[in-house]
């Protein structure tokens, strides 16, 4: 299995693409700490990785809060002995409508649920995957990482300092055997869409809401497809790949690997601006 004897930690693991990566973990033979705000939800995770043959643990955590992070890391390490995979996954779609009109609360909970809870996580764990000789870090980008939507000011910019946060931490560890990568799940069917899809009827902001429209009708892309990516970046498959935002949707990640030496010489998988010939 490709993550034999790997422990992980996966926050907003009670459910959605959290639950689904946890699982597709379990499968290949990690040991999971499962982390949210959520109780029941991470107890029914639990549940699920038992059916597997695998150990999960149940970490209540508040990732905005560093004693709450600092705490569940050290947990995982009382329990397991060692971090190998950090995958960050919670997150929120913050307020919908003109960056003007957005309650200023709900733009801060948004940066940092989605920014500092990622850079709490990393910020713990990297000393550890340092002492250990190496360790694996993957946080969820989004849609709103490469696009700009009208309406969603706090998430595309929570998700666009996400992925620039990778490459600057991937350059930082480049010497240390740590892989940070940014993994982009396409727009899939989970409470999440489901809020932004109302807010934006609400909010009247059209595409937004005919993007919901389709993914809660079926159009959206699957569970499987990030989970599937994720076992990819944490395996020792995806070897030095490293500071690159990869697409669970659009990128052919099943056959990148060959080609990790030559993306690495280059800006590929990378936000860069784009000049004029």
């Amino acid at each position: 299995m490709k993550l034999s004897n790997k422990i992980a930690i996966i926050t907003g693991a009670g459910r959605g693409i959290g639950r689904a990566i946890a699982i597709a973990f379990a499968k290949e033979g990690a040991k999971v700490s499962l982390v949210a705000r959520t109780v029941s939800e991470l107890e029914e995770t639990a549940q699920l990785i038992e059916e597997y043959g695998s150990t999960s643990l149940v970490i209540p955590t508040d990732v905005t809060q560093p004693s709450s992070v600092a705490s569940m890391v050290q947990e995982t390490v009382s329990q397991y002995g060692r971090v190998d995979i950090l995958v960050n996954n919670a997150g929120v779609p913050g307020p919908i409508g003109a960056l003007q009109s957005n309650k200023i609360d709900d733009w801060i909970k948004t940066i940092q649920v989605n920014v500092i809870g990622p850079y709490l996580c990393c910020k713990s764990v990297v000393p550890l995957m340092t002492n250990q000789g190496g360790g694996k870090i993957i946080n969820l980008a989004g849609a709103g990482a490469n696009n700009a939507w009208a309406n969603l000011s706090a998430y595309c910019t929570s998700k666009a300092g996400v992925v620039r946060m990778t490459e600057v931490l991937a350059l930082e560890l480049e010497n240390k055997n740590i892989q940070v990568n940014a993994l982009g799940p396409g727009s899939i069917h989970t409470r999440m869409w489901e809020e932004l899809r109302n807010g934006a009827e609400a909010a009247n902001a059209t595409k937004i809401q005919e993007i919901g429209d389709r993914v809660l009708s079926g159009g959206g892309a699957s569970l499987e497809n990030p989970a599937e990516l994720a076992v990819f970046l944490a395996s020792d498959d995806s070897g030095k790949l490293s500071g690159r935002l990869i697409s669970a949707v659009t990128d052919d990640f099943n056959n990148i690997a060959a080609k990790i030496p030559e993306i690495m010489e280059s800006e590929a998988f990378t936000l860069r601006r784009l000049d004029l010939d």
